[in-house]
């Protein structure tokens, strides 16, 4: 299969797949490692059928996995106007401490100035738009702001998943730290502690970068080119530590695995044109498509992703375009379950 040469990868449209409604899955696996496992083989193209404990088999001693401790908030609240209407607000990125960049419905009827009710402890004042129509929120409470959304807000699950899923935890990794995603990581959810405990006594190093996932990573492309498309900053943490880290593996030609896109999008934002990975805090825009050049990640773990989404051009960049869509084509046809709750995919 060669369709490189005959579709425009440029184009939104070229990374479009049928996917019936019930491949999505509503509810994660339990164990969280009990997921199905599909591992394509980059160079060949070649796909083995697995289930996700099995992943220790494809390690060796001395790669390098690198994980996103990001933890989400309870990011969603509802509350109420003046008027009594209902206002629905989504956290997205902190920019002080009483202030949030936020996404808010029914936006176009929110203006500057409106006060949200969201409980007796929790207000909150509109003080301006975003150029992505979003609003800027200042919060109004007493003690710590993540204290007071523990109690008010709920759990961002997206919304193909149709019920609130009544474990806040299976929404989180095990190795959840530093809170501030408006959404999982969600390669992660897959392992246990004792998969990880495993993976290292296979001579593993696990390393813990942090992207807290916000609009850049979800939201849609709605472009007819994706060049069009402008990529939402979100916050990225890279320590000096774990940067000398990566590079002496790097140095020693040993295998860097990132698990997840985010993990992904810290490891190639945080190095020089060399590849050189240089510590950092910082916002990322950065967005991957088909014929980028990787400086750092050798082996990806992911789920399966939305159709024409900024996350199925990043694999189409890391696995090459004909060898996604292929895989694509197999999973819906072997039955996979698909997107946040659903199975993995390890391309190395």
């Amino acid at each position: 299969m060669n369709n490189e040469k005959n579709i425009d990868l440029l184009t939104t449209k070229a990374y479009y797949y049928d996917l019936p409604e019930e491949l999505i899955a509503q509810t994660p696996a339990e164990p969280r490692d009990s997921s199905r496992l599909l591992v394509c083989h980059k160079d060949s193209g070649a796909i083995d059928h697995r289930v996700f404990s099995d992943i220790v088999e494809y390690f060796n001693a001395g790669d390098v996995l690198v994980v996103n401790n990001t933890k989400v908030l309870p990011a969603r609240l509802y509350g109420k106007k003046s008027t009594g209407a209902n206002i629905e607000t989504l956290l997205l990125k902190r920019i002080d401490i009483n202030t949030w960049e936020c996404l808010a419905k029914p936006g176009k009827r929110l203006k500057v100035g409106t006060e949200i009710v969201y409980s007796d402890k929790l207000k909150g004042e509109i003080v301006s738009d975003t150029d992505f129509g979003g609003k800027i929120i200042k919060f109004h409470y007493e003690g710590v702001f993540e204290d007071v959304i523990a109690g008010v807000g709920v759990m961002p699950l997206p919304p193909y998943i149709k019920k609130q899923y009544k474990d806040p935890s299976r929404y989180q990794t095990v190795y959840n730290k530093v809170s501030g995603s408006s959404a999982a990581p969600t390669a992660g959810l897959h392992f246990t502690p004792e998969l990880l405990d495993r993976i290292k006594a296979k001579g593993v190093t696990i390393i813990e970068v942090l992207l807290h996932v916000g609009l850049g990573t979800f939201r849609p492309v709605d472009e007819d080119n994706i060049l069009d498309h402008d990529m939402h900053s979100e916050y990225i943490e890279m320590s000096e530590e774990n940067a000398r880290l990566l590079n002496e593996a790097k140095s020693q030609g040993r295998r860097i695995i990132a698990v997840g896109t985010t993990s992904v999008r810290v490891l190639e934002s945080s190095c020089d044109d060399n590849g050189v990975i240089v510590p950092c805090q910082k916002e990322t825009k950065i967005f991957i498509y088909p014929g980028y050049k990787f400086k750092v990640v050798d082996g990806l773990i992911t789920n399966f992703h939305l159709p024409e989404s900024t996350l199925i051009m990043l694999v189409s960049a890391f696995l090459g375009y004909d060898k996604t869509m292929n895989m694509y084509k197999i999973a819906v046809e072997d039955r996979y379950r698909f997107f946040s709750f659903g199975d993995a995919t390890l391309l190395i």
